[in-house]
């Protein structure tokens, strides 16, 4: 029996914010580096990429220097011309190499990392998720993803393509005119300074402009899936207000962005162009006196540009590095996380053939996230193989933890559970839950075909076996009439099935599991008669020979039931039979008066 703590757990303080460090991005590296042979590809590309842009003006040099001569032989000119061709044919090979290749790097890491975190995220309790909000996760998985995918397959490249461009071409302007290419370093500054202020507010304006658009995302989407209720209720015009009144701040963020961005466009064209202007003006005087060549001038300002342009690239690099580096830290720590309940290092085997037994001795449980009421105090109860136990009781009584606990989601915090007389925590949770089937009330039907739905029970059965467990749940007759039969995809949460259909479906689920232990949240409580019926009748073969524990919320259900649990607060507060129960005028039978004299 495993010992109580003196006093409950405090909930888990929630995690800071990751910080933006650069360091972030090795986990990037580590899966950006498993594909050493493209990323080399890509790499090698690069340079040929950037040397290629660097040779340009060079070409240039040499024609403007060799082509404009007094003696116009065409044949002289033409190698020149020629071997600018071919350096054009180098560059765009080289850059569809680069582009492919970073391309490829970037969707394949983030592959591998989206694979590996949901991986992860499968070997976590449910006590985790209760803990952290599912559609946080879900953004984790798409936007952070999305942004590590930009950095790899674009900013990386692009940021050692202008760095690559930019120190070359800087070492390239002083062979041709020192003096002109002194002058440009040191106006470089005071080109990119605007750039750098203004792109900040641009980002900034992006960032709430992105904020509103998802405000218009997250109105229209609640609107759309609550439209019976919106007219219902006659709300038709104020939600489209609300909807008009998001998309008006969404327009307004938007023209703070664009207005910025024009006014940087227009700083960042006359700031440049200038420079090269008043650079240019000095260089008549050197070209007039013959110590520069018309041809260098030509090249200078070609690279010139090229550098610039390239220095003024890098300035966006380092806020969207870091931007990534959040987002990957996000993923990190989804990476980082340990499943609480896990198989333990020697895991006692459960005995063969299955017997189906299932015990509770003296269990007591709080869940982590309610941690000031115990949902099951001192609770024990014991189910033999084959027995059929009702559990009933008001809501809060501790019915569904029951559930929790016995498919080992949650370990207690006091006394002991087992089944087949192995505790829980000394086997391997993947083995006690091929012994547990389940039919919910809150059927999950996943967005598949109706045999992957049937499957979930049983993923290698044949599709006689899938048929004969329809058949057994009254499930056949609507699965042949769907239009392609079992390939029929479902829809969202089984959208073309009725709520009964969907319970057959869940039915024969458990039926192909095929487990000796069948846990039945009351799968009839919200169904026509018609439709309870069916799946009344599908149950009685699916407990046959097994053990059953039923949560039962509808007391008429349970009335044939071996023996009837009565819960309160987390106890057990009566045991017996329908007609004891009643007899001794206690919580059932008080709820039994309420339900059948309200069917009355």
């Amino acid at each position: 029996m495993a010992d109580a703590p003196s006093a409950p757990l405090p909930p888990p303080a929630p995690p800071a914010p990751p910080k933006r460090r650069l360091s972030n991005l090795t986990i990037v590296w580590g899966y950006t580096s498993r594909y050493p042979l493209q990323l080399a590809a890509a790499i090698l590309a690069l340079l040929c990429a950037a040397g290629a842009t660097l040779w340009i003006p060079r070409t240039f040099q040499q024609v403007v220097d060799n082509g404009f001569g007094g003696d116009g032989d065409a044949a002289a000119i033409a190698p020149y011309f020629q071997g600018l061709l071919i350096v054009v044919v180098i560059l765009s090979l080289a850059t569809a190499a680069r582009f492919y290749f970073v391309s490829w790097l970037g969707e394949r890491t983030v592959a591998d990392m989206r694979a590996a975190v949901h991986r992860n995220l499968l070997r976590l309790s449910p006590q985790w998720f209760e803990e952290n909000r599912p559609s946080e996760i879900a953004s984790r998985l798409t936007a952070d993803t999305a942004v590590v995918e930009q950095i790899v397959g674009t900013t990386v490249s692009v940021a050692l393509r202008n760095l690559l461009i930019g120190v070359g071409g800087v070492i390239y302007l002083f062979t041709l005119a020192p003096k002109l290419a002194a002058l440009l370093i040191l106006g470089i500054p005071l080109i990119i300074a605007p750039i750098i202020w203004l792109g900040g507010k641009v980002r900034r304006f992006s960032r709430t402009s992105q904020d509103r658009i998802a405000d218009i995302g997250t109105i229209a989407s609640e609107t759309l899936g609550a439209m019976k209720i919106v007219q219902a209720f006659g709300q038709e015009r104020r939600e489209a207000d609300r909807f008009a009144g998001a998309v008006d701040r969404g327009f307004a963020a938007a023209k703070l962005r664009f207005g910025t961005r024009a006014v940087m466009t227009a700083l960042v064209i006359f700031v440049l162009f200038g420079a090269v202007t008043l650079i240019m003006w000095d260089a008549v005087s050197d070209v007039a006196a013959g110590r520069v060549t018309g041809g260098s001038i030509t090249a200078f300002v070609i690279t010139a540009g090229l550098v610039t342009g390239a220095f003024g690239a890098l300035t966006e690099v380092y806020g969207d590095l870091l931007r990534a580096s959040g987002a990957a830290a996000r993923l990190a720590e989804l990476l980082a996380q340990e499943p609480q309940i896990a198989a333990p290092a020697n895991p006692v085997a459960l005995p063969q053939p299955p017997r189906g037994e299932v015990a509770f001795d003296h269990v007591t449980f709080r869940y982590p996230t309610r941690t000031e009421h115990a949902a099951l105090h001192d609770f024990s109860l014991d189910v033999a193989a084959g027995d059929t136990v009702a559990v009933v009781g008001p809501s809060g009584a501790g019915k569904s933890t029951l559930f929790q606990l016995v498919q080992r989601f949650y370990d207690p915090e006091a006394g002991e559970i087992r089944v087949d007389g192995v505790p829980l925590p000394a086997a391997d949770p993947a083995e006690i839950r091929k012994r547990i089937a389940i039919v919910p009330q809150e059927t999950v039907i996943f967005a598949a075909t109706a045999r992957d739905n049937l499957r979930y029970g049983r993923w290698d059965a044949s599709d006689a076996e899938l048929w004969h467990a329809a058949d057994a749940a009254n499930a056949s007759e609507f699965l042949r009439a769907l239009p392609q039969g079992l390939d029929t995809f479902l829809g969202e949460d089984g959208a073309r099935l009725s709520g009964g259909q969907r319970q057959r479906v869940a039915i024969a689920r458990a039926l192909l599991r095929d487990a000796p232990i069948l846990l039945l949240d009351e799968a009839t409580s919200a169904l026509d008669a018609e439709s309870e019926r069916l799946v009344q009748d599908a149950l009685d073969r699916l407990m046959a020979n097994r053990t059953t524990l039923v949560i039962a919320h509808r007391l008429a259900t349970v009335r044939a039931a071996g023996r009837i649990v009565v819960m309160d607060a987390g106890r057990i507060v009566e045991v017996g039979t329908h007609g004891d129960l009643i007899a001794r005028g206690g919580l059932y039978a008080r709820l039994a008066s309420l339900q059948f004299s309200e069917a009355a």
